[in-house]
C-alpha cells in the first residue's frame, strides 16, 4: 500500500465507567467532580484489608447483546461491545460488506477475564474438572473482547489485543493509529476494557500493598498526587476511540472530533511497578511522540 503516511482522525467515542454507562454521563460526572468509588458489592469483602473499589453500576448488557451470548462472555467483553457500539453510533459508521474488511478492532485489557478464571478454579476445586464450562477458556482470553466486538458488529479487519498493563489502552490507540497511518486499515476501534473487581483482583493487588485502604472515605480514596495518598483504587469499565483515515472519514461525511498526530512508547528497564526516578522514560516518550 506504499509508504505514504495518512492522517488519522477521531470520529467516535464510547465509555462505560463507574460514574456513567455512556460518554455523556461519564463526562458530566467528571465535570461535577463526582467519585465512583464505593464499598465493594460484587462479593463479600468483609475480610479484606481493602473493601472499596470503583464498580460499574446499573449496566444493562441486554441493551447490547442477546441473553444467550451474555452468558458466554466475561463482563469485560460486555463492556467492550457496549462502548464500540456507542462509538459507531456517534460516528454514524455502518459496517457493510463493502467496508468490513477495512475496519478493525484493538480492544485491550490488562488482565482479561479474571472473574471467569476465578470461577473456573472454584468449580474445579468444589465439583471437579469435568464441571468446568466449555466456554470458560474463550471467556477469559484477553483478546476475546476484540474478538467478540468483531463478531457482534461484523468487522473483518485487524483484530487483536495489546497487553502492557496500565498502558494497554493507550498502546492500543497508538498501534491502531499507526495501522491506519500506513494503510493497513481505514478505520479502527481502539481502547480497553477491564472487569477486575473480584476476589482475586482485590487480593493480589492488595498483597502488593498497592491498594488504598481508605475504607471509611471511599470517595476520597483515589488521590494519586496527594501527600496523604495510600494506594490506588481498583476500577472497572471500558472506553474506546473510533479512529479513521482522514479521507475515508471525509468521504462518508463523518464529524471529525480530533486528529491523532503523534504516539511513542518507551520502557524504563528499571522496576516491575515503579517508574525510574527523574521521569527519563516518560520524557523520552513525550519527545518521540
Amino acid at each position: 500500500m506504499g509508504n505514504e503516511r495518512r492522517r488519522v482522525v477521531i470520529t467516535g467515542l464510547g465509555a462505560v465507567s463507574p460514574v456513567g454507562n455512556d460518554v455523556r454521563a461519564s463526562w458530566c460526572a467528571v465535570v461535577e467532580g463526582r467519585s465512583g468509588v464505593t464499598a465493594i458489592t460484587r462479593f463479600d469483602a468483609s475480610t479484606f484489608e481493602t473493601r472499596i473499589a470503583a464498580e460499574v453500576k446499573g449496566f444493562n448488557a441486554e441493551a447490547y447483546i442477546s441473553a444467550k451470548e451474555i452468558r458466554r462472555m466475561d463482563r469485560f467483553s460486555h463492556y467492550a461491545i457496549a462502548v464500540c457500539k456507542e462509538a459507531a453510533a456517534q460516528a454514524n459508521l455502518t459496517i457493510t460488506g463493502d467496508n468490513a474488511e477495512e475496519i478493525g478492532v484493538i480492544m485491550s485489557s490488562g488482565i482479561g477475564g479474571i472473574e471467569t478464571l476465578t470461577d473456573a478454579v472454584l468449580v474445579i476445586d468444589r465439583r471437579g474438572p469435568n464441571k468446568v464450562s466449555p466456554f470458560a477458556l474463550p471467556m477469559l482470553l484477553t483478546d476475546m473482547a476484540a474478538g467478540q466486538v468483531s463478531i457482534q458488529m461484523g468487522m473483518k479487519g485487524p483484530n487483536f489485543a495489546v497487553i502492557s498493563a496500565c498502558s494497554s489502552s493507550t498502546d492500543a490507540i497508538g498501534v491502531a493509529a499507526d495501522m491506519i497511518r500506513y494503510g493497513r486499515a481505514k478505520a479502527m476501534f481502539a481502547g480497553g476494557s477491564e472487569a477486575t473487581v473480584s476476589t482475586v483482583g482485590i487480593a493480589t493487588f492488595g498483597a502488593m500493598n498497592a491498594l488504598s485502604t481508605r475504607n471509611d472515605e471511599p470517595e476520597k480514596a483515589s488521590r494519586p498526587f496527594d501527600k496523604e495518598r495510600d494506594g490506588f483504587v481498583l476500577a472497572e469499565g471500558a472506553a474506546v476511540l473510533l479512529l479513521e483515515d482522514l479521507e475515508f472519514a471525509r468521504a462518508r461525511g463523518a464529524n471529525i472530533l480530533a486528529e491523532v498526530t503523534g504516539y511513542a512508547s518507551t520502557a524504563d528497564a528499571s522496576h516491575i511497578t515503579a517508574p525510574a526516578e527523574g521521569g527519563e522514560g516518560a520524557a523520552r516518550a513525550l519527545t518521540r511522540a
